[in-house]
């Protein structure tokens, strides 16, 4: 079995209204020192498999059909 985290992140050329409404959080409570924040997605799959290639293949699949949104999210994965 492979353990895989997964990272969804919006795009830098879209905008973030999720992470601007926490970065005013952050600076109305007294983190001035936060220029920005991107909000994201984490997620771990283990998968019933010994083959890094096969999983590697999978995920990527797994990404672009369900776990991102390829138009507005980059992704990127880790296999354990």
């Amino acid at each position: 079995m492979l353990k895989a985290t997964v990272y969804v992140t919006i795009k830098e050329s879209v905008l973030d209204p999720q992470g601007n409404a926490v970065q005013g959080a952050l600076l109305t409570m007294g983190f001035k020192e936060v220029e920005q924040v991107r909000i994201g997605k984490y997620m771990e799959l283990t998968l019933d498999t010994d083959d890094k290639a096969e999983a590697e293949a999978r995920l990527k699949m797994m990404c672009e059909k369900l776990l991102a949104n390829t138009v507005v999210e980059d992704y990127r994965f880790e296999i354990a």
